[in-house]
C-alpha cells in the first residue's frame, strides 16, 4: 500500500516526530514495575488483537516480545499505555554483528515502521550461553543496534541490552560473595557490562526461584522460594533475605559491583512458576508465587531497598507447542483467555482479587 507524508517530511522524520510525541506522553504516565512475557509457541492461542485487549482489560501495561512479531506490533499500534521489550532473535545476531547496515534495516523495519508503538528496550539475543558459538556476536550486535537507534535519535528513550540467565554466576550464595564465572569474564561479561555502563542500559536477567528450588529441595524450602517464609532465611552481613528472588537478584548486583557495574540496573525479564508438569507445580503454588512477586518487586531488594525491580512474569498464556511438558504450563491465562487463578496487576489494589 502506498504511503503519503505531510509537510514534505521524509518517512524517518515522521517516525522521529511520532516517537518524540510518544516519549512526552510516556513521561506523564505512572510507572508500574510489572510486565508480562508474551510467548507465541502455541497452535491454539488467541489473535494478537485479542491478546492486547486482554492486557488492557487486566491492566497489564508492559509486555516482552521475543521477536518483532508483525501481527503483535500492528495490534499494539497507537496503544501507548503498553510499553514493549522487543527481542532480536538469536539467529539474527551474526548478520547484525557483521554488518551495521543489517542493524539499520532491522531498526527501520521493526522500530521506525512502528513509530506509534511504545518501545522501551531492545533485547539483543535471549539467554545466549557464554559457551555458545553465538556468544562472540552479542556485544557487536548490541553496538550496531544501538548505533542504528541513536542515528534515529531514539537512544535516549529505547535502551539496548541483552537477556542473560543466571548461569553466568560462578556462585550466588551468600549473595554478597557472588562473582561471574572467571572463564567468561574478559570475553563475555566485561564487554557487556561496559556497554551497559556506557549507554546507561539495564541488564535483562532471567530469575527463576522455581528452578533453584526444584533442583535442590533438600536445602531450599518451598516457603523461601514462594515468598512465604515468616522470617529471615539467609543472613548475609547487614543484609537479610526472606525470599529466594531477592537473594538471586542481589547476587547478580554483587557480581556486577565487582566488575564495574555498580550503577547497572537489573530488569528481571523473566520470572514465574509453572502450574503443572514438575516438582511443586500446582495452580496454588503458581498463584502464590506470581501474586507475591507482583506485590514484592515494588519494595526493592536488601541491596537496593525502596527501588522497585522492573519485572516481567513468564508467561502470559500457556504455550502448548513448547517442550518438555513443564514448559507448557507457565501461563497466567489459558488459551481461551480465562485466568488460571485470581490475581491483580494494579499495585493500588493488590489483594489477589482482580483476575477471577
Amino acid at each position: 500500500m502506498a504511503k503519503s507524508y505531510c509537510l514534505h517530511q521524509s518517512p524517518p522524520a515522521i517516525a522521529e516526530m511520532l516517537l518524540l510525541l510518544i516519549s512526552a506522553f510516556c513521561l506523564l504516565m505512572a510507572d508500574a514495575s510489572i510486565g508480562v512475557c508474551y510467548g507465541t509457541l502455541g497452535d491454539n492461542l488467541p489473535s494478537a488483537p485479542q491478546v492486547i485487549a486482554l492486557c488492557n482489560k487486566y491492566n497489564i501495561n508492559r509486555l516482552r516480545l521475543y521477536n518483532p512479531n508483525q501481527a503483535i506490533l500492528k495490534a499494539l499500534k497507537g496503544n501507548l499505555s503498553i510499553s514493549v521489550i522487543v527481542g532480536v532473535p538469536n539467529e539474527e545476531l551474526p548478520g547484525i554483528a557483521r554488518n551495521p547496515s543489517t542493524a539499520k534495516s532491522w531498526v527501520r523495519n521493526n522500530i521506525l515502521n512502528y513509530a506509534n508503538v511504545n518501545f522501551r528496550y531492545i533485547a539483543v539475543g535471549n539467554e545466549i550461553s557464554p559457551s555458545s558459538n553465538l556468544a562472540p556476536y552479542v556485544v557487536p550486535s548490541m553496538e550496531n543496534i544501538h548505533s542504528a537507534i541513536s542515528a534515529a535519535r531514539l537512544g535516549y528513550r529505547i535502551k539496548v541490552s541483552t537477556s542473560l540467565s543466571m548461569e553466568i554466576l560462578a556462585r550466588s550464595y551468600p549473595p554478597s560473595t557472588s562473582v561471574f564465572k572467571s572463564e567468561i569474564l574478559s570475553s563475555f561479561i566485561i564487554p557487556i557490562v561496559n556497554f551497559l555502563v556506557k549507554n546507561q542500559s539495564p541488564l535483562l536477567l532471567s530469575v527463576y526461584p522455581y528452578f533453584a528450588f526444584s533442583s535442590n529441595t533438600k536445602d531450599i524450602s518451598l516457603a523461601y522460594a514462594l515468598f512465604t517464609s515468616p522470617s529471615t532465611v539467609v543472613k548475609d552481613g547487614n543484609y537479610e533475605y526472606q525470599n529466594l528472588f531477592d537473594a538471586m537478584v542481589d547476587a547478580t548486583h554483587a557480581a556486577l559491583e565487582k566488575t564495574g557495574g555498580t550503577n547497572v540496573e537489573i530488569v528481571v525479564s523473566e520470572s514465574g512458576w509453572p502450574s503443572a508438569g514438575g516438582t511443586a507445580t500446582t495452580l496454588e503454588n503458581a498463584r502464590i508465587y506470581n501474586s507475591n512477586l507482583i506485590k514484592h518487586v515494588e519494595k526493592g531488594t536488601p541491596r537496593r531497598p525502596g527501588k522497585p525491580v522492573e519485572t516481567y512474569v513468564f508467561d502470559l498464556i500457556d504455550e502448548n507447542q513448547k517442550s518438555p511438558e513443564l514448559e507448557k504450563h507457565w501461563g497466567l491465562f489459558l488459551p481461551n483467555q480465562q485466568p488460571k487463578y485470581p490475581m491483580t496487576f494494579d499495585k493500588n489494589t493488590m489483594n489477589d482479587s482482580i483476575i477471577s
